[in-house]
C-alpha cells in the first residue's frame, strides 16, 4: 500500500487559517485550522462560500507575499450562506521550515488519540478498521492469522499475535476494545482480559443475548478474576438496523465506540479531522 505524500513536506510554502471568531450559528468551532498551498489543501473550516472565500484569499496573499491577514465574513445572503453566523479567520504565512514544525505538532496529536483495538481481522474486522481509520483516534487490529491480516487495507496499525490477550493488558488506560474472532472461546477470554482492567472507556463483543449469557455463565465458572460484566457491550451496534453486512455493522459500532471515545478524549482536535487533502480542491 503506497504511503501518501504530506502535504507539510510537498510544498515550500502555504498559508494556515484558523478560525478565531464564531458568533452565531457557522459551519465549525473556533479552533478549527486548515491550511492552503497553491496547488493542495489540508482540512476545511466548514466549506461552501466561506471556504472558497478563505482559499483565493490564501493564495492571494501567497502571490503577494503577504505574512498575514485577518479576513471577517458574515455568513448571510451576500455569499451565499445561510447560516447566519460570524466568522474571523486568521491566516499565517508558514515557510518550509515553519510547515515541518506544524507537521511535528500534528504526530504528536495523532499519538494522544485515543485507542481502539479491533480482535478478529475477518470480514466484519477489516470493515472496522476502514471505519475507524477515518475517525480521530488510533486503531490497532489484531489477529493470529497472517492471511487474513494481510487482506487489510485500511491504514492501521497490524498486530500479528498467538497472545491476544497480551495486547489487552499493553493497551493504554482508556482504550476501546471490539471483540470478534474467529473462536468463541477465544472472544471469551479477550473480553474477560479487557473487563478485569477496569478502566477500559468501551468493551464490546460481537454475537446475540445468547452469546452474552453463555460467556456471563463461563465467568462464573472460571477459576481466573473476571471484571464486571455488566459493563460489557453484547451485541455490538445493537441500535442498528438488523443489516449484517460487515460494512453497515461497522458504521453502527463506530458510532457506537465514538460517542463513549468523546468524553473520554475531550474535544477533537479540528487540525486532526481530515489528514488527507480536503475543503474544495
Amino acid at each position: 500500500m503506497s504511503t501518501p505524500i504530506s502535504f507539510f513536506t510537498s510544498t515550500p510554502a502555504a498559508i494556515r487559517l484558523e478560525l478565531v471568531t464564531v458568533r452565531g450559528s457557522a459551519p465549525r468551532a473556533e479552533g478549527t485550522v486548515m491550511y492552503v498551498s497553491a496547488e493542495r489543501i489540508e482540512g476545511s473550516i466548514g466549506g461552501g462560500r466561506l471556504e472558497f472565500i478563505a482559499i483565493e484569499a490564501a493564495r492571494d496573499m501567497l502571490e503577494a507575499g503577504s505574512r498575514e491577514r485577518r479576513l471577517e465574513v458574515p455568513l448571510g445572503p451576500e455569499i451565499g450562506q445561510c447560516c447566519g453566523g460570524y466568522v474571523a479567520i486568521a491566516m499565517d504565512f508558514l515557510d518550509a521550515a515553519a510547515l515541518g514544525a506544524e507537521e511535528a505538532r500534528r504526530a504528536a496529536d495523532r499519538n494522544a488519540l485515543p485507542s481502539v483495538y479491533i480482535f478478529g481481522a475477518g470480514h466484519v474486522g477489516r470493515a472496522l478498521s476502514d471505519s475507524f481509520s477515518l475517525l480521530p483516534v488510533q486503531v490497532t487490529l489484531v489477529d493470529e492469522r497472517e492471511e487474513e491480516l494481510a487482506l487489510c487495507r485500511a491504514p492501521v496499525r497490524q498486530c500479528l499475535t498467538p497472545l491476544p490477550e497480551a495486547e489487552v493488558r499493553a493497551a493504554p488506560s482508556g482504550s476501546a476494545f471490539i471483540v470478534l474472532t474467529h473462536d468463541h472461546a477465544l472472544d471469551f477470554i479477550i473480553t474477560a482480559e479487557a473487563l478485569m482492567r477496569g478502566d477500559a472507556a468501551y468493551v464490546g463483543m460481537i454475537g446475540s443475548d445468547t452469546k452474552r449469557a453463555s460467556f456471563e455463565r463461563w465467568c462464573r465458572k472460571s477459576s481466573a478474576p473476571v471484571g464486571r460484566t455488566e459493563h460489557l457491550v453484547c451485541p455490538i451496534g445493537a441500535q442498528g438496523s438488523g443489516d449484517k453486512r460487515p460494512e453497515v455493522i461497522a458504521a453502527f459500532v463506530s458510532a457506537e465506540v465514538i460517542a463513549r471515545l468523546t468524553p473520554v478524549a475531550g474535544p477533537v482536535d479540528p487540525q486532526l479531522e481530515l489528514l488527507g487533502s480536503g475543503g474544495l480542491e
